[in-house]
């Protein structure tokens, strides 16, 4: 906000709440602010931190938004109008007992230090994983929303983890642009003639008039780009439209990590979303590989379309398919995308649904794809990948790391 000071505005670092805990610490009554003698002693309630019970009146520990730990007081229930934090805390005091006994615990007149513990650890990260949350979705520029959580352990939001939405250009690499584009009024029903996009580069148009991925893995797909003459809703713009689900991270109870599932049901074929992350050097790529075997990771991707020069990696550097899982029966299939850069060396990296997913089902791709030949295009470009190295696509192959994702046809490790 800003206080207007004879015609100057001067902008406060306080945010609008602070403000108000600031004016109902001192005492003062501001009405620009909201603050006035009816809700002057009313203070917001952040989480719980423990629980007893007196002559049969239950009490609770409670740490007050903008305050110190220092000054949490005991309040009894009948004080307290949180009710969703009142049933979180008890939801979360009923796992604490499962974890330490194997079964809930009824009737507890006070809290155990260790359980009391559990309980603030689980409302602190749940807070940070509640900020997260909002960064993400502030940085996003799509229009599918970002839910997380972890009702797993107390693990928080990863360190070092910069959300992106497109690639980031690594030192040394240059994107070039495309110099044409088409002039169909309708590209879907121009496509057959060659004169849109595909048609130009000599492919196939890949959507059908839903959006949906029609031709098989192996090919390239070939969007409108900034330059033609049609608009947003082109029946050939569907990557470059981003990620229209609402998607969850959430945290997995096999020691996977942080996964990723759809909180709507997806169509076969549909996209889903684009792998991100910062494009680099295979030599670079290389070095960093040998780091991240010492972690565990596996985020290096190899834009090997046509030579295996580039890799994606999205360690630090991504978009929400940097917590996408690998499945030996996924339900994504990865594809290569061209739009406004027609280098093959630099392919975008589409995940489209090999099936119907439902709503709340985990999103996975085989970080080890095999791509079939269909035609004799496709296998023409099955061999040239042959003789780059590897499948296109395909995550950078390193060290053999046990698969955990428990599909009836696990090969049992995920290279």
């Amino acid at each position: 906000m800003a206080e207007n000071l004879k015609g100057c505005a001067v902008c406060c670092k306080s945010s609008w709440s602070q403000l108000q805990d600031l004016c109902r610490l001192e005492r003062v009554r501001c009405p620009s602010l909201g603050i006035t003698r009816r809700n002057l002693s009313h203070f917001e309630v952040e989480f719980l931190c423990d629980y007893k019970r007196v002559r049969e009146e239950e009490f609770y520990l409670v740490k007050w938004r903008g305050y110190p730990e220092s000054e949490n007081t005991w309040e009894p229930r009948k004080n307290l109008r949180c009710v969703g934090l009142l049933k979180q805390f008890h939801k979360d005091l009923e796992q604490a007992w499962i974890r330490r006994d194997g079964k809930p615990k009824k009737n507890a007149r006070w809290l155990d230090q260790g359980v009391a513990n559990y309980v603030v650890q689980k409302a602190k990260q749940r807070r940070a994983l509640w900020r997260w949350e909002r960064q993400l979705n502030a940085k996003r520029n799509h229009k599918g929303r970002i839910v997380v959580e972890n009702e797993v352990d107390l693990d928080g939001p990863p360190r070092d983890f910069v959300y992106i939405n497109e690639y980031k250009v690594g030192e040394g690499i240059s994107l070039t642009q495309v110099a044409v584009g088409c002039e169909c009024r309708d590209c879907l029903a121009e496509a057959a003639g060659g004169c849109c996009c595909p048609g130009a580069s000599r492919h196939k148009f890949a959507y059908n008039e839903l959006g949906q991925v029609r031709i098989r893995a192996g090919l390239p797909i070939y969007e409108c780009n900034a330059r033609c003459r049609c608009g947003a809703e082109c029946s050939n713009r569907v990557v470059q439209r981003g990620i229209h689900y609402d998607l969850c991270i959430f945290r997995t109870a096999n020691g996977r990590g942080w996964g990723v599932r759809t909180l709507e049901k997806i169509r076969k074929n549909s996209f889903v979303m684009e792998y991100v992350g910062e494009i680099i050097t295979s030599e670079e790529a290389e070095r960093r590989g040998q780091i991240y075997d010492r972690q565990g990771a596996t985020y290096l991707f190899d834009l090997d379309y046509v030579e295996d020069v580039y890799t994606v990696d999205a360690a630090y550097y991504g978009n929400i398919s940097h917590f996408v899982n690998h499945s030996c029966d996924p339900n994504l299939q990865v594809y290569n995308v061209f739009i406004d850069n027609l280098d093959e060396r630099l392919p975008r990296i589409a995940l489209f649904a090999t099936r119907h997913i439902r709503a709340g089902e985990e999103l996975t791709f085989d970080y080890n794809m095999q791509v079939d030949p269909v035609d004799a295009e496709s296998t023409r470009m099955d061999s040239n990948l042959g003789r780059a190295g590897g499948l296109a696509g395909s995550p950078k192959k390193r060290v053999r790391i046990e698969c955990k994702c428990g599909a009836e046809s696990c090969r049992k490790y995920l290279f």
